[in-house]
């Protein structure tokens, strides 16, 4: 799920070995030969916990070198938001440093984030979208929508904090709020009323949208493009060339993640949304009551309907707001009821990403313009939005690795060191 296969070899550097010498105490002999082959072997015993298959195998080791009784490599992840990451780094080093010979192990964990198929592309099928579409993003690794069923289930502050969260793992990110409905995000942001983004023309006298930067990721708003209090009065067809405009005409750079903030419901302009955007995959919003999961099972189905006219869009996951409100004296309180985030995750088959309570610093953050992620970076919310970006950077990285996935390995096979989920 983590790793990168590249056609290099890997490259061993076997000159300045020490000379002979006494057996050290952990009875390894320090002029002992340590092989490649020997350690290429003791880390192939390392599974991925979701592909199921070894680092080796999916080509995570890059540029081993061996000097004497000095062994260092690099592990290449598709994410930098890898959950597992430093399980990975203790079991090379382990596995590595129980071989005769190894005096010591340097394990380097390097990211290349992986781009996951885009349209039929998910099902094996040729890309329906034009090309004038495909190429739109091409320095975009993953778009990822956000999506709802309906408004008000904190589907922007999920964007938002989502977004966050991925940026502080070290990927470059960007926002594009495309909510016409009600374009928050700049406030939720802090952008001051009137601030708007530069225009700049580049060496082919095309026109380029600068956008901004807030906490680390770029940020580009349909809010930009009104006056404060004007409702925006939209057909499909201008909507689509809308998100056109700001996935071609705006200059994001290289980004790993794009997430896009898409209008609640499932009428005309979310669907040329979903179909003008080259997305990796979509996060459903909801909040646990009945009434709320009707709505976003609408808006799931929306996604999978899709696929019947070559338009895969996987869904990535679940995430359910307003789970619970927790008195000062501990006890919780189920506000909206309980149980909506969990059957739209069965009924979609997806994980759920995540619950987060009612809290009062997520709405005083939002509305200073400071995100609890940023305001609150410590607090229980703001490590339950750094794994619901750890899932979708998770599921992200599967469905594009996994086409290198052919068989599952025997369960609690001898000599395998399996990584826990």
């Amino acid at each position: 799920m983590f790793g990168r296969k590249k056609s290099e070899d890997h490259q061993v550097n076997n000159a300045a070995r020490p000379a002979d010498g006494d057996i050290n105490r952990d009875g390894k002999h320090p002029n002992q030969d340590v092989s490649q082959e020997a350690i290429l072997e003791a880390l192939s015993q390392i599974i991925d916990p979701d592909l199921h298959k070894n680092i080796v195998e999916l080509g995570f080791v890059q540029n081993l070198r061996v000097c004497g009784g000095h062994v260092a490599f690099d592990v290449e992840l598709t994410t930098p938001a890898c959950p597992v990451k430093a399980q990975f780094k203790k079991a090379c080093e382990d596995a590595v440093a129980a071989l005769p010979g190894v005096q010591r192990v340097e394990v380097q964990m390097t990211a290349q984030t992986a781009s996951a198929p885009t349209s039929a592309q998910a099902a094996g099928g040729p890309a329906m979208r034009p090309p004038e579409i495909r190429n739109l993003i091409p320095g975009i690794k993953n778009a990822i929508a956000i999506a709802s069923g309906k408004g008000g289930v904190g589907k922007s502050t999920t964007a938002v904090n989502l977004a966050l969260a991925l940026a502080e793992t070290g990927a470059s990110v960007g926002l594009m709020d495309a909510d016409i409905y009600g374009p928050s995000i700049p406030i939720m942001l802090g952008v001051p009323e009137g601030e708007q983004p530069l225009v700049e023309t580049d060496e082919g006298g095309a026109q380029r949208i600068v956008p901004l930067e807030r906490h680390g990721i770029k940020l580009v708003s349909i809010g930009f493009l009104t006056e404060k209090n004007n409702p925006i009065v939209w057909r499909g067809p201008m909507v689509g060339k809308m998100i056109q405009q700001f996935l071609g005409a705006v200059q994001w750079g290289d980004l790993d993640y794009l997430v896009i903030d898409l209008p609640p419901g499932t009428g005309d302009a979310q669907l040329t949304l979903v179909q003008s955007a080259p997305l990796s995959g979509a996060v459903i919003v909801t909040t646990p009551e009945a009434v709320a999961s009707e709505d976003v099972l609408r808006a799931g189905h929306m996604f999978t309907k899709m696929a019947t006219t070559g338009l895969s869009v996987p869904i990535l996951g679940v995430v359910e707001n307003m789970s619970y409100y927790e008195t000062p004296g501990g006890e919780r309180i189920e506000l909206f009821g309980s149980g909506g985030g969990e059957r739209a995750a069965r009924e979609f088959d997806a994980p759920l990403l995540g619950t987060v309570p009612r809290v009062l610093d997520i709405t005083r953050g939002g509305d200073a313009g400071m995100p609890i992620f940023v305001s609150h970076p410590d607090s229980p919310v703001a490590h339950t939005y750094r794994e619901i970006a750890l899932g979708v950077a998770r599921r992200i990285s599967t469905i594009a690795m996994r086409d290198k996935v052919f068989r599952l390995p025997p369960k609690n096979a001898p000599g395998v060191i399996s990584l826990s989920s």
